[in-house]
């Protein structure tokens, strides 16, 4: 099933790098359904044209994507879609639950939420996307009052 992939867009400014920016965008609209199985995305070098990029910085966004499960690279292909690789609920709420306590302890300690943003986005970013899952839980976030 070819079909045109939905808007994908880069922020320069963004302290978000491009290639995160790309692959979040990409899972996005596979989770979501705009995306379907068997959707090809655009060829790398089409993509990074497109977005005026590297062609390195498309080829880390869909080496992630594949990783992860929502992408396979095939050679006559191209890149395509292969599912939604969702997190399991009790996951997902775990995550949930550390947010919270993080957005509570940010507003006591009057860190502004653009900046609480940020220092998730740069976290995330910075976790291989290849670790074991274990490697890859956040060090446990406190909430208690400093003394």
């Amino acid at each position: 099933m070819t079909r045109p992939p939905p808007d994908i867009t880069v922020d320069l400014e963004s302290p978000t790098p491009p290639f995160e920016q790309i692959r979040s965008q990409i899972a996005g609209h596979v989770r979501g359904g705009l995306l379907p199985a068997g959707s090809r995305l655009p060829t790398m070098r089409a993509l990074a044209a497109d977005l005026g990029v590297a062609v390195g910085t498309v080829a880390r966004a869909y080496s992630e994507l594949e990783a992860a499960g929502l992408v396979a690279s095939r050679r006559r292909t191209g890149t395509v879609v292969t599912g939604s690789a969702a997190p399991s609920v009790d996951a997902e709420q775990g995550v949930r639950s550390i947010a919270a306590d993080l957005a509570a302890r940010a507003r006591r300690d009057g860190v502004d939420a653009e900046t609480v943003l940020a220092i998730v986005r740069a976290a995330v970013t910075a976790v291989p996307r290849t670790a074991p899952p274990a490697q890859q839980r956040p060090p446990s976030v406190r909430t208690t009052a400093a003394t």
